[in-house]
């Protein structure tokens, strides 16, 4: 599935299963919180934190798709077309770090 076609599923699925979006507060409120329950996985799976056993069963891989859906949702109700925005994004990387990352000390 491309990015516009996430997209247009999304939107798809808020019309007809969702009922409507959650306004845009709403939907940052949500974005935070799920972004906050990947935190906690990789904190506790990958960090130094113990892993509650709770935890244990969560699915990083579904909890980072929950991110993804509602920053879509954010993208559809606020009318930005993600591929263009990250093929841009990534343009802007390349033209800033072109030697930034190769030159760190650091990554070496």
């Amino acid at each position: 599935m491309t990015i516009q076609e996430a997209q247009s599923t999304v939107d798809e699925w808020i019309k007809t299963i969702g009922v409507r979006y959650f306004n845009e507060l709403t939907n940052m409120a949500m974005l935070t919180e799920e972004v906050g329950e990947v935190a906690r996985i990789i904190a506790r799976r990958y960090g130094e934190q113990s892993e509650k056993e709770s935890d244990k069963a969560k699915d990083l891989g579904d909890e980072m798709a929950d991110v993804l859906f509602v920053l879509i949702c954010l993208a559809n109700q606020t009318g930005i077309n993600l591929t263009e925005a990250l093929q841009k994004n990534l343009d802007k990387k390349t033209k800033r770090d072109a030697t930034r990352h190769l030159e760190n000390e650091k990554l070496k």
